[in-house]
């Protein structure tokens, strides 16, 4: 199947060799000309423009839009909806906030062009692991790219459904879903990124508390000077906290045990924002994960080693850089 894909970054230029490695057709374009030719000499069909990129795509076209959310998605978006024609279909696969994807998806719409959200989890490992895909839009055009969306997907793997489930019309065990109409599928990842700053934020103190059981504020028959490095190994066999974050975390601190390399300053990309104010219009309560983003906002004044080690996961998993600090 044809794909076009624009943005050729961190995750979407991976997404297009996944693509290609099945036999998929990619159709690409970036700001950078050498993101495009590099992947032009991995097998990919370069464009030069937006016009030109359209024009490279067949009927009914298919573009994935894998920019920054916020302005740069909207404008995207828009530049190619004023290219496209009613039956072709517009991907948007950052993280964008699902109230953009209803908006966007009505004025398509008036067009007879399809707008597809698609919330995507798998960072810089993706093209090795796939994406886990949480998919909102027209059922309709979902399932016309179905073989996008399960070549791009982890699939069945070694992991076995859990136990009493069976439902055989469900791709959820492969590693994508349909969760519903256009915004859905951003919801879903919006709240998937909010829990993830709370699961962050657990191992992180965690492993403060661990780093601190030698402070001389302690009685000295209660001191344990820990190797923290071989307690996230531990902790990755066998535990009941193991996860892939754990993974990271491990392998951050076989790197170097202190994570003197991180400043402890810590980011958010809006997600975890936007999953407080979903909580906050449904009047659900959501302590854990309000007091995650304040430590992250918190962080940017002051560093402990527990942001060490939030900024350590997310380098880690999504091969996000942090500013130094005060920038």
């Amino acid at each position: 199947m044809q794909l076009g894909m624009i943005g050729l970054g961190r995750m979407g230029g991976n997404m297009v060799r996944r693509l290609m490695q099945a036999g998929h057709e990619c159709v690409v374009f970036d700001l950078s000309p050498d993101s495009v030719r590099l992947l032009e000499s991995e097998g990919a069909t370069g464009a030069t423009s937006m016009d030109d990129f359209v024009n490279k795509l067949n009927k009914p076209r298919a573009a994935w839009v894998m920019v920054p959310a916020g302005d740069p998605t909207e404008k995207t978006v828009l530049a190619l909806a004023e290219r496209m024609e009613a039956g072709d279909v517009i991907i948007d696969g950052g993280n964008s906030y699902f109230k953009d994807d209803a908006r966007r998806a009505i004025s398509l719409r008036e067009k007879g062009i399809n707008y597809v959200d698609v919330g995507t989890s798998g960072g810089v490992w993706g093209l090795e692991r796939g994406y886990c895909l949480m998919i909102g839009g027209p059922q309709e055009a979902v399932r016309h790219l179905d073989p996008i969306f399960k070549t791009l997907a982890p699939g069945r793997g070694d992991i076995p459904p859990s136990p009493g489930r069976e439902n055989p019309l469900s791709t959820a065990e492969d590693g994508y879903l349909y969760c519903g109409p256009s915004g859905a599928g951003h919801f879903v990842k919006m709240v998937h990124n909010g829990i993830e700053y709370g699961l962050m934020q657990a191992y992180a103190e965690g492993f403060d508390i661990f780093r601190n059981a030698n402070s001389k504020a302690l009685p000295e028959e209660l001191r344990y000077d820990l190797n923290l490095a071989d307690i996230a190994e531990l902790w990755r066999r066998g535990s009941v906290v193991s996860s892939w974050l754990l993974d990271l975390t491990a392998s951050a601190l076989a790197e170097n045990p202190s994570l003197s390399n991180y400043t402890g300053y810590v980011q958010d990309s809006g997600e975890g924002r936007w999953t407080i104010f979903a909580a906050i219009e449904e009047a659900v309560p959501a302590d854990v994960l309000t007091a995650a983003l304040y430590t992250r906002f918190r962080s940017r004044q002051d560093h402990t080693f527990a942001e060490k080690v939030l900024s350590a996961m997310r380098q880690k998993f999504g091969g996000h850089i942090e500013r130094a600090a005060g920038g």
